[in-house]
């Protein structure tokens, strides 16, 4: 059963504070939601998942019906019990695949830009490996080229067999390179590409969100926002870029989550580092997601209370008698040096890369506790 409840709302802002509850649990909300891409957050197995306080995972439906296939997942017992995960979960649509394997590999941009482009997609442009139709999208696949197809409906079954509780309405995420003429016809296919998701959805037990796009337009995004809050969806994702700084950001989310119901969920998709916790909080988001905290980590750079570290760089190996964050409470702070996990990231071993994620984890999970008890004491 899928329900949602505030508990409390903000007078200083849009936030609030909720409970969504799941066949597999509550999520107390804002939370945010670590990437799972294909059934495994990397580096850490479900139980240091759990450890890290995490109380939801977003799964990858296109990589996941890739390899090994919904089937071979829903006869494992689903993603549940594929990954052996107790604790809720989400999958995304497939829709994202539909811009990275498409502009956003042709032009090698992500879905958010720093700055105004200097050039624009066109209306009736097209990507060179995906072909955009409007029933779904052609695909080859990343693992052996073979020619797949992913539409409203294909995405649903898909969903449904992998059994994740929420689910996400198939949709196209444009690219931040999109002229405003390519985002309204990109609109109307999302729009009616959630209207099939809706009639062919069977599984009661799931929940599904419809998705808000319209990039950093104001006009496009109430548009969606009326047209997709107006149809009986469980929750709403809101997707795609918001415009090229944070101020912009926490304007279009606020203007978005205004034309949404009160009464329902709404998650970002695809944002969340550290800096913007408090403002998806406050334009009134409830969940979010992001590979920050394990996209980092790899890298050698861990998340703390006075900013990002980069262990990588020589002086930090000599700091053998502080642990990464004295704030934080995870298991390698309490148990490692700084200087300990400095010197396993830069001889390249594994084990710095995973005790540096098993910190990033914990440390945006404990964030988003911290967001929680500062909108329960009226801060935010």
């Amino acid at each position: 059963m899928f329900e949602f409840e505030i508990l409390k709302r903000s007078r200083k802002s849009r936030a609030r504070l909720g409970v969504i509850s799941t066949p597999h649990g509550e999520i107390e909300t804002p939370s945010f939601v670590p990437v799972a891409t294909r059934a495994s957050a990397r580096l850490l197995d479900s139980a240091e998942l759990a450890a890290s306080q995490a109380q939801v995972l977003i799964c990858n439906t296109f990589h996941l019906h890739i390899a090994p296939g919904e089937k071979l997942v829903r006869k494992a017992g689903g993603i549940h019990g594929f990954m052996q995960w107790k604790k809720p979960l989400m999958t995304d649509s497939g829709g994202f695949q539909v811009f990275s394997l498409g502009f956003g590999k042709d032009h090698g941009v992500g879905k958010i830009l720093k700055e105004k482009p200097q050039e624009e997609i066109g209306k009736w442009a097209t990507p060179s490996n995906v072909k955009i139709g409007e029933d779904g999208v052609e695909f080859n696949s990343p693992l052996d080229g073979t020619r797949l197809f992913l539409g409203p409906k294909e995405s649903i079954r898909i969903q449904e067999a992998l059994g994740a509780d929420i689910m996400f309405a198939f949709d196209e995420c444009p690219s931040p390179l999109a002229s405003v003429e390519y985002l309204r016809q990109s609109l109307e296919k999302t729009h009616r590409w959630a209207k099939i998701c809706l009639d062919v959805k069977k599984n009661t037990k799931q929940a599904l969100y419809g998705i808000v796009q319209g990039g950093a337009h104001k006009d496009l995004r109430i548009e969606s926002a009326r047209k997709i809050g107006g149809l009986p969806f469980d929750g709403f994702g809101i997707g795609g870029e918001f415009g090229y700084d944070k101020k912009a950001m926490a304007k279009m989310l606020a203007l978005t989550t205004a034309e949404l119901p009160e009464d329902k969920p709404r998650h970002v998709l695809g944002v969340g580092h550290p800096e913007d916790f408090s403002i998806i909080a406050k334009a009134g988001g409830d969940t979010f997601d992001c590979i920050a905290p394990t996209h980092y980590a790899r890298r050698g750079v861990v998340f703390t209370s006075r900013g990002r570290l980069d262990l990588r760089a020589p002086s930090m190996v000599k700091k053998i008698d502080r642990p990464i964050d004295k704030k934080c409470s995870c298991s390698v702070c309490d148990t490692y040096s700084l200087g300990y996990v400095s010197h396993l990231i830069r001889a390249g071993e594994l084990t710095g890369m995973m005790l540096a994620t098993t910190h990033n984890v914990y440390y945006f999970n404990a964030l988003a506790a911290t967001i929680r008890k500062r909108i329960k004491k009226g801060e935010l």
